[in-house]
């Protein structure tokens, strides 16, 4: 049938409204729909070069999900023809494994970070209401390929990445994204944080790779913590969900595919923004318990590091055999080592509390000084080399709490007080200067802010006055300190629920590392967010908001004698390797 002229043109100005509807959208939102396209993409191409679980998944207009088991060694995504088409010809992009070698598992910060949260929060406030995926929250999940109930077979070395989908509690497919997942693969020798990507639709992907060295059965758990960002808000406990929603029994077996051999961090590696890492175990006394003085010292002093996965002593984490890498692998120092990196140098540290413990054990631990059990949030001082007194460094260390150094909860605010920023600058005003600057953002952020937007504000002002800093040395003619940004932790045990919950400060660490960024006076980056996240999920490792308090043959949070302290000091020595590699 021809229409006529006049309904003609009322068809092609709808039209034009349609398409320019959409126009809209993907601008607003970064285009949810190219990011179901590449999710989806790299779903099936990541599968086309290993055996893998059966994994179908059928789109359908109802929002429900459709699994089909039939076919066990082959992936199939079931898309439109057009979308499929698509994919086909892009496959090249996402082939991870060539002439069987693989990469390891890696992630980046996303680009325009902050405008993209402050866009995905007005997101779904502004489509929720008229349909059910929107109105409702999540509840469970689905995993074609990972449920059924059964021992899973995967093979070592590969990615494997899962597409899962949030469900409500009719079991109907959310279409809005915001869901915080907590993640943990864990066996007898390995323990990591799989990654997890949102891709703004109700629709997630797990990645899950075990090196072929630690082959076995391992425990993949999901736990659901927060809903639609909600973990951002000023009282999140309100909010808080706080579920396992899977728990899923994993073989990983020998695969002829290799992954490159790691190697001791250089200068360069900290300039990686996010942190993929795992802590394996290589060491192991079963018979070890808690010392008089609240130490744990499991293996001996002098008990070597496996390569490539640590190098010099183990023992001296006093792990009972575990180590934390990454996209490299780090060198336990020993005091010698350690005074010989240090000495005549000046570290400036500003951040939260969880500063003051590590530099008490970096004294306590490595550099052989345990008669300083303890040192105040805000100071300057020097420390001499007990077997050398000719060696010194000088630590300065400025609580960013509280412009008042015996409050809390004000946190990068704290530099709106005029004294407080004069305080800062004048030790970067003497004849030398730090050489080094290790900054962190802070849990008492988490407090007082209750969103992106007034957090962003604040990141950005820091962030300048930093910048602000550097340039006035610049401006004296003496040489710029390398500035690290050092991530906050993730909070564990029941502090997972509270106004510093992981989800907020995840996404606080990625919006104050672009401000840093931005202005162009960060060095490189310290990933303690990812190596405190596999021990978070209790508080053997913590006391909620601390991973290094002092040793002590006492009752710990979890009721039990003792905590494990080993994390901090792990970060000790990460810390030293930024601060002594070339």
């Amino acid at each position: 049938m021809i229409l006529p002229p006049a309904n003609q043109w009322r068809v092609w100005i709808l039209t034009f409204l349609v398409l320019f509807g959409m126009f809209i959208v993907c601008s607003f939102d970064g285009c949810i729909g190219k990011n179901v396209f590449q999710g989806l993409s790299y779903r099936r191409s990541r599968y086309l070069f290993h055996d893998s679980p059966s994994f179908y998944v059928s789109l359908q207009e109802n929002n429900a999900i459709s699994l089909d088991q039939n076919q066990p060694n082959k992936t199939h995504v079931s898309v439109d023809v057009t979308l499929a088409e698509k994919v086909d010809k892009n496959l090249n992009r996402f082939d991870l494994v060539k002439n069987n070698v693989a990469s390891w598992v890696k992630s980046e910060l996303e680009v325009n970070l902050t405008s993209n949260l402050l866009a995905r929060s007005r997101w779904l406030k502004l489509n929720k209401g008229g349909e059910p995926c929107k109105d409702s929250k999540a509840v469970d999940i689905s995993i074609p390929g990972l449920d059924g109930g059964n021992m899973v077979d995967l093979s070592a070395g590969d990615i494997h990445e899962f597409v899962f989908q949030a469900l409500d509690d009719s079991r109907k497919a959310r279409c809005l994204g915001g869901d915080y997942f907590e993640t943990d693969l864990s066996g007898e020798s390995w323990k990591s944080r799989p990654l997890v990507k949102d891709f703004s639709n109700g629709s997630y992907s797990i990645s899950l790779q075990v090196h072929p060295d630690f082959v076995g059965v391992y425990n993949l758990t999901i736990f659901l913590l927060y809903r639609q960002l909600e973990g951002l808000k000023l009282t999140p406990w309100k909010y808080v969900y706080d579920r396992m929603v899977r728990s899923i029994a994993i073989r990983f077996y020998k695969n002829e595919v290799l992954i490159p051999e790691l190697q001791t961090c250089k200068a360069a590696d900290f300039e990686r923004d996010v942190w993929c890492g795992r802590w394996t175990r290589h060491g192991k006394n079963d018979d070890c318990s808690i010392g008089d003085d609240g130490r744990y010292r499991c293996l001996a002093p002098d008990f070597p590091c496996k390569s490539p996965w640590c190098d010099g002593s183990l023992g001296v984490l006093e792990s009972n055999g575990w180590v934390y890498s990454t996209h490299c692998s780090f060198k336990m120092y020993s005091a010698e080592s350690a005074w010989n990196c240090l000495k005549n140098r000046w570290i400036f540290f500003w951040g939260d509390s969880n500063h003051v413990d590590t530099i008490r054990n970096m004294l306590n631990f490595i550099l052989d000084l345990p008669e300083v059990y303890s040192v105040p949030r805000r100071f300057d001082r020097n420390f001499s080399n007990p077997n050398d007194p000719s060696q010194t460094v000088r630590i300065t260390s400025i609580f960013n709490g509280h412009w008042n150094d015996t409050q809390n909860y004000l946190g990068l605010d704290s530099l709106r007080n005029e004294r407080y920023q004069n305080l800062l600058k004048e030790y970067f005003s003497e004849d030398t200067v730090p050489d080094t600057v290790i900054l962190n953002s802070g849990l008492h952020d988490g407090v007082h802010f209750g969103g992106i937007k007034g957090f962003s504000v604040a990141a950005k002002y820091a962030a300048s006055f930093w910048a602000d800093v550097m340039k006035t040395v610049q401006q004296r003619g003496l040489a710029v300190p390398r500035v690290f940004y050092r991530t906050t932790v993730a909070t564990g045990g029941y502090a997972r629920s509270l106004a510093y919950n992981p989800n907020k400060m995840e996404l606080f660490n990625g919006v104050f590392l672009e401000k840093l960024k931005q202005v162009g006076v960060l060095s490189g980056v310290i990933d303690n967010f990812d190596m405190t996240f596999p021990w978070h999920f209790d508080n053997r490792c913590n006391d909620g908001v601390h991973y290094g308090r002092a040793p002590a043959k006492m009752t710990w949070k979890d009721g039990q004698i003792g905590h494990q302290y080993f994390v901090d000091l792990m970060l000790a020595h990460v810390l030293l390797n930024a601060l002594c590699a070339r």
